[in-house]
């Protein structure tokens, strides 16, 4: 019996199953219904309507060489092999600027050290312009006094260091000669002159040239450094406010929480680790001078420097003070460095590290320890230096930015790993927590991105803010109806 309407359900195909095609694609598989009525063709066994195998391709999904488990591996690893030539690409770009980068990192560390200084002296009443000429200078006057005064502590008792690592050289000699172990003393007086003819050939002439052609590069990075922090220090504001004004909402929120948490672990460390490396340098330079090691001065200034160096820093310090004591006062004068060096590492581990440092870096000790191994392949000393702290300034734009991480304890994972303290939201002041909530909501709730002329006429007109034209309170309803 025809039906007078149209049916709500598809017919069911032969079998008992139902189709999930929809109504009208039976007029695909061959079934012309007549638009007038809404009979549906009849369909029985062993029936096949004209054109259904074409319909049942044309429906079907496409089956390639790329849609089975090998071809999505193989499709992810092309993905993989794209991601990491752009990440190499890049890579080698900055490798080739890589002055450039460097001078711009140690000037952005020196600036977030420093920049608090500034801030302070501005509120005392100082010009912008001269609280940045004065912390600037004073960290001039401060390098600079502390490389004049190595090179002199240097020209002072180079004579005697000489004198006294002839000396040490053939102690050490005869130590060997008469120790336990069996030493060909004939190998090492080769080797010595194997290294002098080097000293007089003319590879080593090269490689002087090399290291003068290096030292032009190291001049030239020292200048851009300081031309770059000046300008970090005297515009840095400014700079960041041009650019923030191109974004806005949630994006501006987070980019200015970003730079605020980078420039507290950047300040932070530089800060703590300053004092915690003046700390060694004075404990060991005064147990070196009262030791009577020659070349006390440039021993402590290189641990103070070393000390910027995480985990390796202190040890390599510790070695070359120890070997200076060995050449030029023996190795009981040694053995007494050795022991100094050790007690102030366990002092600056156990004691200052947790007390000054505090959480600023919040990392693991074995992502400071990739992290430097890193640094140090890639960019020699200053990658060393840089990779740390730059490490650290990465975890926190990561925890800015990215909403994944389940904080708190766990029924089935148990702890959260993360103190409290170290997640990034913990070391915003409530100002700067207000601050961003403003940036986040000032689109919302109808608030203005920058003045305009017309704006700046209106307010001195009516300071009150009470007279509004039709077309601001367009203007201002349209902002609010927008959502950041």
């Amino acid at each position: 019996m025809a039906t007078s309407s149209r049916p709500d359900q598809p017919p069911r195909r032969p079998g008992g199953g139902s189709s999930t095609a929809p109504l009208h694609a039976e007029n695909v598989l061959g079934g012309q219904a007549d638009p007038g009525t809404s009979a549906v063709p009849a369909m029985g066994p062993g029936v096949e309507p004209a054109g259904f195998e074409e319909a049942t391709q044309a429906l079907a999904p496409a089956v390639g060489p790329w849609a089975d488990s090998l071809g999505r591996a193989g499709s992810r690893a092309a993905q993989t092999l794209l991601v990491a030539a752009v990440v190499v690409g890049l890579l080698w770009i900055l490798l080739q600027v890589k002055v450039v980068l460097i001078a711009v990192l140690v000037a952005l560390i020196l600036a977030s050290a420093v920049g608090p200084l500034v801030k302070w002296l501005e509120h005392k009443g100082w010009s912008n312009l001269l609280a940045t000429l004065a912390a600037f200078l004073g960290i001039l006057a401060l390098v600079g006094g502390i490389l004049t005064g190595i090179v002199f502590a240097v020209r002072s008792e180079w004579d005697t260091l000489t004198a006294s690592a002839q000396e040490g050289w053939n102690e050490l000699q005869r130590l060997v000669q008469s120790g336990p172990l069996p030493v060909d003393t004939a190998a090492i007086d080769s080797a010595v002159q194997q290294a002098g003819d080097f000293v007089t050939s003319g590879s080593f002439a090269g490689g002087a040239i090399s290291g003068l052609g290096a030292a032009t590069e190291f001049v030239t990075g020292v200048v851009l450094m300081i031309v770059v922090l000046f300008f970090c220090l005297k515009d840095g504001e400014k700079m960041w406010n041009f650019t923030l004004r191109w974004f806005r909402g949630e994006r501006r929120a987070k980019l200015a929480e970003s730079v605020d948490r980078s420039a507290q672990v950047l300040g932070g460390y530089v800060r703590g680790t300053a004092f915690v490396a003046a700390v060694d340098a004075v404990l060991i330079g005064a147990a070196l001078l009262f030791l009577g090691v020659p070349l006390a001065l440039p021993l402590a200034v290189l641990v103070f420097v070393t000390a910027f160096i995480p985990v390796v820093g202190a040890t390599i310090a510790g070695i070359i003070a120890a070997l200076v004591a060995l050449v030029t006062n023996g190795p009981g004068t040694a053995l007494a460095v050795v022991v100094v060096i050790v007690v102030v590492n366990q002092i600056e581990g156990n004691i200052l590290q947790p007390i000054i440092m505090g959480r600023t870096l919040s990392l693991h000790a074995l992502m400071v320890l990739l992290a430097l191994t890193v640094g140090t392949l890639v960019g020699g000393i200053f990658g060393a230096i840089l990779a740390v702290p730059y490490t650290a300034v990465a975890w926190a734009v990561i925890q800015v930015w990215s909403s994944r991480y389940q904080v708190g304890d766990d029924p089935v994972l148990g702890p959260d790993p993360v103190n409290q303290k170290d997640r990034v939201e913990a070391k915003a002041t409530m100002a700067e927590r207000w601050k961003y909530q403003r940036m986040r909501y000032q689109q919302a709730l109808g608030g203005r991105f920058g003045a305009t002329e017309r704006d700046a006429v209106r307010q001195d007109d009516d300071p009150d803010g009470s007279a509004r034209t039709a077309e601001d309170d367009a203007t201002g309803s349209a902002a609010g109806a927008r959502k950041p």
